[in-house]
């Protein structure tokens, strides 16, 4: 594991504790359906549909979710083999809520793959004046990211970087897309 991973793990795992105990049945409920979204079949089929309709529905749609998806997943993959980061191990009664995927945290790709779909289509939104639009985008792919710290298998600076790893992937597609 990577030396500024282990520097920033005392800090994450308070925060995850601090999470954990602000479990509210509701909350809890609200963050399993939204964990989903981020799931591999929701996530690509989103962005096969965008790429599909070509930004008739939303601007920016067309490829650029999808490039930006591809690469956000290929570096969240090798970056969590890399640096090989243990899932939190929370005490008893505050543990995962849901099943992790893998064995590593370090980045979340559920975090990277929701807002790597939902930031080319919202800046689109933006460029094209309608800024409350692109936050309603926005808005579900964040909460994704939120809910993998909330639900135990995400330590907070894994969703960060996460998020870190799809604003990249988008400006890549950006320089890389007419």
């Amino acid at each position: 594991m990577s030396t500024w991973v282990l520097a920033m793990d005392g800090v994450d795992r308070r925060l995850l504790l601090r999470l954990a105990a602000l479990r509210h049945p509701r909350l809890t409920a609200l963050f399993l359906v939204l964990t989903r979204l981020g799931d591999p079949v929701p996530v690509v089929g989103l962005a096969l549909a965008m790429a599909l309709l070509e930004g008739m529905v939303v601007p920016g749609g067309g490829r650029g979710p999808v490039v930006a998806l591809a690469l956000a997943f290929a570096a969240s993959q090798l970056l969590k083999r890399w640096i090989s980061r243990p899932r939190p191990a929370l005490p008893v009664g505050l543990g995962s809520l849901v099943q992790a995927p893998d064995r590593f945290s370090f980045p979340s790709g559920h975090a990277a793959a929701a807002l790597a779909i939902a930031l080319p289509p919202a800046l689109a939104l933006v460029g094209s004046g309608q800024p409350a639009v692109a936050l309603l985008v926005l808005v579900p792919a964040l909460l994704v990211g939120m809910s993998r710290a909330y639900l135990g298998v995400h330590y907070p600076g894994d969703v960060l970087a996460g998020w870190a790893l799809a604003a990249s992937a988008t400006l890549v597609t950006l320089l890389l897309l007419p």
